[in-house]
């Protein structure tokens, strides 16, 4: 198979040496797949400040308007999975820059609404695009690197700029809000998507297998349904709450769907995700602990803001420029998470990095009543961002190592589905948590806690159940 075709990786001369550094070309191909990565996180997050006024804008209820993001958040978990394995199976430039143009004029069509009708649509379409791009990009990263440090570096930087772009969207949704119209939440994606759709063809090449074999269309029927079914009800728990008849419902109707993707999977001669990649341990124990990273970091986001918002009397801005100094954090810790790997191990960094996560977050339940616990705050994101970002990288790192590149595709759409479900299961169970008290302010801190008791169970996964020896290298893992 071609990976990304002319672009080259300088390799030492001596025979069995790795890469040593990027050529030009592939230099270029990183930063427009990276351009693309940050496009889509921002846009996850972007929507968040202006939702009531969207509402208020279009004429949406009040218990309509968390479509705008269910919408999005069903279609863009629901499918990733799938479209991870169209990468493999039909191109993964092909798909994405489909994903790329759907985008652009989704978010088009998204910023013309004129009704609420149109504007779910243009959501709909928007995770559409996201579950294409995200797993084709990111397999045309790992597929352009070979594993080791220059794959470490880029998978580094691009986790890195990810969380940066959840935070950069909250920021921006604020501005663009006030100073402008909830349009350009949406107009934003337009001129980047076409940027990178015209600079795209010219650096990278198409990537597929020399024969194309057939999609598992059962198992892709099962687990895209299922996915579905297991968002919804995750929306809906943190709509009606966890004891409702209708989350319940779509809960086990997922899990049992996704089951049945299993036995799908382990009869299908041409499965749409090898039952032997499943049993792997460095991709599910990488996937546990990149599921709990992003459910844990996103919700503690989401709990922090209600507690300026709430307890503080922040405004839904300044709120969200609060969570600048948790961006930077967020960076340094992407760009020192290769080095740390390097000179340790995944598995190592993954408990660092778990442990500097729930120690920053424990340390949240000092926050008080006053603006005086600003500080804490602002040390305690900082440093969790840095710890978060170690656990996101190593969970990448070890989730795509050890797999030959006909099966990048399926193994990153693996880690984005991770990624989408942790983002999407984290909220409900926060809010549901912090709800559960009258007091907001004990309600918060409650959920705080759990939030750290979560991250201290996914470091001692990693710890009982990721081998030091296959973490070390990932390829050995079975």
């Amino acid at each position: 198979m071609s990976v990304v075709e002319g672009a080259r990786v300088d390799a030492a001369v001596g025979e069995g040496e790795g890469p040593v550094r990027l050529d030009g070309r592939l230099k270029l191909v990183l930063v427009v797949l990276l351009v693309a990565q940050f496009m889509l996180a921002v846009d996850f997050s972007i929507l968040n400040v202006a939702l009531p006024v969207i509402g208020d804008g279009l004429g949406f209820s009040l218990s309509n308007l968390q479509w705008i993001a269910t919408a999005f958040a069903l279609c863009a978990a629901g499918f990733t999975l799938l479209f991870g394995r169209v990468a493999d199976l039909f191109g993964r430039r092909r798909l994405f820059l489909v994903g790329l143009a759907v985008l652009g004029l989704s978010s088009l069509a998204g910023g013309l609404a004129n009704s609420p009708e149109m504007l779910i649509v243009a959501r709909v379409f928007q995770g559409l695009a996201t579950a294409a791009v995200t797993p084709a990009g990111l397999s045309l990263l790992t597929t352009s690197f070979p594993e080791g440090p220059l794959r470490q570096k880029a998978l580094g930087l691009n986790g890195a700029l990810m969380s940066a772009g959840f935070t950069t969207g909250a920021i921006l949704g604020g501005v663009l809000t006030d100073l402008l119209s909830w349009r350009w939440a949406f107009f934003i994606n337009v001129p980047v998507a076409l940027a990178v759709l015209l600079i795209a063809p010219a650096v990278i090449k198409e990537s597929r297998p020399s024969t194309r074999p057939k999609l598992d269309l059962p198992g892709a029927t099962a687990v895209t349904l299922g996915l579905l079914a297991l968002i919804y009800g995750l929306t809906q728990a943190g709509e009606h709450g966890w004891g409702s008849g209708a989350a319940l419902g779509w809960l086990a109707a997922g899990v049992v769907l996704l089951v049945v993707f299993y036995a799908v999977e382990s009869r299908s001669a041409g499965p749409l995700v090898p039952v032997s990649v499943l049993k792997k341990k460095s991709v599910a124990w990488g996937n546990i602990a990149g599921l709990i990273a992003f459910l844990t970091e996103t919700s503690l986001v989401f709990l922090m803001t209600l507690y300026l918002q709430e307890v503080l009397d922040f405004s839904p801005l300044t709120a969200g420029l609060s969570f600048g100094v948790l961006g930077i954090g967020t960076v340094i810790g992407g760009s020192i998470a290769p080095r740390v790997i390097g000179a340790t191990s995944t598995r190592t960094t993954l408990i660092v990095g778990g442990l500097l996560q729930a120690a920053a977050t424990l340390s949240l339940i000092a926050l008080g009543e006053t603006s005086a616990s600003m500080w804490l705050l602002l040390v305690a994101t900082f440093a969790g961002g840095i710890g978060n970002m170690l656990v996101i990288v190593g969970f990448m790192v070890t989730a795509t190592t050890g797999l030959p590149d006909h099966e990048q595709g399926m193994a990153t759409g693996l880690a984005t589905m991770t990624q989408q479900i942790g983002i999407t299961m984290g909220t409900p169970i926060m809010s549901a948590i912090a709800a559960a008290n009258t007091d907001i302010h004990a309600g918060i801190t409650t959920a705080i806690i759990v939030n750290t008791a979560i991250v201290l169970l996914g470091t001692l996964t990693t710890v009982l159940f990721l081998r030091a020896k296959a973490a070390k290298n990932p390829a050995a893992t079975g």
